[in-house]
C-alpha cells in the first residue's frame, strides 16, 4: 500500500528550516559564521562535537518520559528508558565512579535547576547555606543576595551566608570559613565557583562540614570536564552531592546533572537518591528533555576517551600559556594565575571597567564578559573581565595561538585606554559610541577575524557558510 498523501494543513512539517522559515534560517547562519569568525573567550561556552547536536535534535524531542526508568507516567517509553540508562551508565564511567557507591540523574534542565533541586533534597526552607560570595568567583545559584535584595531562589528560600575569597591573594579565605562556619552552623557547605580560577580543598571543606553535621555539595559546572580528564581535583572523594552542567568544559548540550552518594544499609525511602529523585521530578520540574539526555550521552562517551583526556591537559596548558602572556604585558591577574580553564582578569589599574572592554571586545569578533573583582561595589560595572581557554582548544587552539589571543586583548586594552581619554566621558555609551567611529577598531576586527577563520570549526561544515552583509 503507498502512504497516503498529506492533508493540506501538514504540508509544511515536512519541509526544511531553510524552505519553512528562511528569516530564522538565515539567523542561524548568521551566529554560525559569528561563532567561526570570531574568538570565543567565555569561559562557559565551548563548541559541542557534531554527534552531539544531530542527538539533540532528533525525534525524541517529541516523547514525554514524567519519572524513572521503568517508572514512568506515561506509556511508549521502551527505547527511552534504554536511553536514559545508557546516560547514567556513561556518567559513571566518565567521572570513574563506582555505582555501588554513586548515582545519578541526568534529567535537570539546567545547572541552576539542577542546583536547587539538590537544596530541596537535602534541607528545608530556611535552613543555612553557606557558598562563594558572587564578587568572589561563586554563582548566583549559590545563595547570592545584596544588602537590598535578595537576588537567586536559594537566598530567597534558604538562610545565606557567603564565604569570601582574601582581598590580598585572591585565594579562598578557608581559615575565616571555617570561623564563620562555627558561628552561622549552616547545614549545607557549598565548594564550587563560576570565577575561580584556582582548584578546591575539598577535604578542608569535609572537615568544615563534618564539624557542624552539614552536607558537603559541589557545583563542578565550570569543571567538570576536567575532573573527568584527572586535571583537576576530585570532588568525589569527599561528597555527598555533586552537580553540573553538562556544557562548558564537558562539552556536551546544555543541561545538568545531579550526583548522589550511596550508602550501604540505608532505608531506599529516606536515601539521597530517592530525596533527589523526587527533588528533580516532581518537585522542581516536569517531563525531561529525552532528546537533551541523548546528546549527554554522547558528550559522555566522547569525555570518558583518551582523546578528551588529551582535549582537557590542553585546555589547562592554554589557559596557563594566556595568563603568562598578560602578565609579560604588565596586567594583573587575581590569584596571579590560573589552575584551571580560566582567567581572572583585573582592569581597575589600567582605569578601565569589565563593561568597557566587553563592549569593545564585541566590536572586533572577541567574546568575553565582563566579571567582578573581589572588592568590587557593582556587578554591572565590574572591574574585570574573565576568559575561559575551552571553546578555541576544542577548535585546535594551542600555547602559541593563546599568546597571540592574549597579544590581541592587549591592543584591546590600549585602544580602549585611548579611547576614553579621548571621548572625555567615563559614561559606557559614550565610550562605545567614540569606539564604533575608531579606524583602529575596523582594522584589529579584519585581523582578528583572519586569525579565527584559520582554524577548523567543530559540529559544522565552516566551508558552507557565507559572510553576513550585516554582521
Amino acid at each position: 500500500m503507498s502512504p497516503r498523501a498529506p492533508e493540506s494543513y501538514n504540508l509544511f512539517l515536512n519541509t526544511s528550516l531553510k524552505d519553512e522559515d528562511p528569516v530564522l534560517y538565515e539567523l542561524v547562519e548568521k551566529e554560525k559564521y559569528r561563532q567561526f569568525s570570531g574568538l570565543e573567550l567565555i569561559a562557559s561556552e565551548n563548541f559541542t562535537s557534531q554527534a552531539v547536536m544531530e542527538a539533540n535534535g532528533t525525534p525524541l524531542t517529541n516523547k514525554y518520559s514524567e519519572g524513572l526508568p521503568g517508572a514512568r507516567y506515561y506509556g511508549g517509553n521502551e527505547y527511552i528508558d534504554e536511553i536514559e540508562k545508557l546516560c547514567q551508565t556513561r556518567a559513571l564511567e566518565a567521572f570513574h565512579l563506582d555505582p555501588e557507591q554513586w548515582g545519578v540523574n541526568v534529567q535537570p534542565y539546567s545547572g541552576s535547576t539542577a542546583n536547587f533541586a539538590a537544596f530541596t533534597a537535602l534541607i528545608q526552607p530556611f535552613d543555612r547555606i553557606m557558598g562563594l560570595d558572587l564578587p568572589s568567583g561563586g554563582h548566583l545559584t549559590h545563595g547570592y543576595q545584596t544588602d537590598k535584595k535578595k537576588i537567586s531562589a536559594s537566598s530567597i528560600y534558604f538562610q545565606s551566608m557567603p564565604y569570601q575569597v582574601d582581598p590580598k591573594t585572591g585565594l579562598i579565605d578557608y581559615d575565616r570559613l571555617e570561623e564563620n562556619a562555627k558561628l552561622f552552623r549552616p547545614q549545607l557547605l557549598i565548594s564550587g565557583a563560576s570565577a575561580y580560577p584556582r582548584d578546591w580543598d575539598y577535604a578542608r571543606m569535609r572537615k568544615i562540614a563534618d564539624n557542624h553535621s552539614a552536607y558537603l555539595m559541589c557545583d563542578m559546572a565550570h569543571y567538570s570536564g576536567l575532573v573527568a580528564a584527572c586535571e583537576q581535583n576530585n570532588p568525589f572523594d569527599y561528597c555527598d552531592i555533586v552537580t553540573t552542567t553538562t556544557h562548558k568544559t564537558l562539552r556536551g548540550p546544555r543541561a545538568g546533572l545531579i550526583f548522589f552518594r550511596r550508602r550501604p544499609g540505608e532505608d531506599k525511602k529516606t536515601s539521597i537518591e530517592t530525596r533527589v529523585n523526587q527533588a528533580v521530578f516532581p518537585s522542581c520540574q516536569g517531563g525531561p528533555h529525552n532528546n537533551t539526555i541523548a546528546a549527554i550521552a554522547v558528550a559522555l562517551k566522547q569525555a570518558a576517551s583518551p582523546e578528551f583526556a588529551q582535549y582537557a591537559k590542553q585546555v589547562r596548558a592554554n589557559a596557563r600559556a594566556l595568563a603568562a602572556r598578560l602578565i609579560s604585558h604588565g596586567y594583573t591577574l587575581a590569584t596571579g594565575g590560573t589552575d584551571n580553564h580560566l582567567v581572572l582578569w583585573d582592569l581597575k589599574p589600567q582605569g578601565l571597567t569589565g563593561s568597557k572592554i566587553e563592549k569593545i571586545c564585541d566590536l572586533v569578533n572577541i567574546t568575553l564578559n565582563k566579571n567582578s573583582i573581589s572588592g568590587d561595589k557593582s556587578a554591572v560595572t565590574p572591574g574585570g573581565v574573565r576568559l575561559g581557554s575551552s571553546a578555541l582548544t576544542s577548535r585546535g587552539f594551542k600555547e602559541a595561538d593563546f599568546e597571540q589571543v592574549a597579544d590581541f586583548l592587549h591592543e584591546i586594552v590600549t585602544l580602549a585606554g585611548e579611547i576614553q581619554a579621548s571621548c572625555g566621558s567615563k559614561l559606557l555609551k559614550d565610550f562605545l559610541a567614540a569606539a564604533e567611529k575608531n579606524d583602529k577598531i575596523s582594522d584589529l576586527q579584519k585581523r582578528v577575524e583572519a586569525f579565527a577563520t584559520s582554524f577548523p570549526m567543530p559540529g559544522f561544515d565552516a566551508s558552507t557558510l557565507n559572510k553576513p552583509t550585516t554582521h
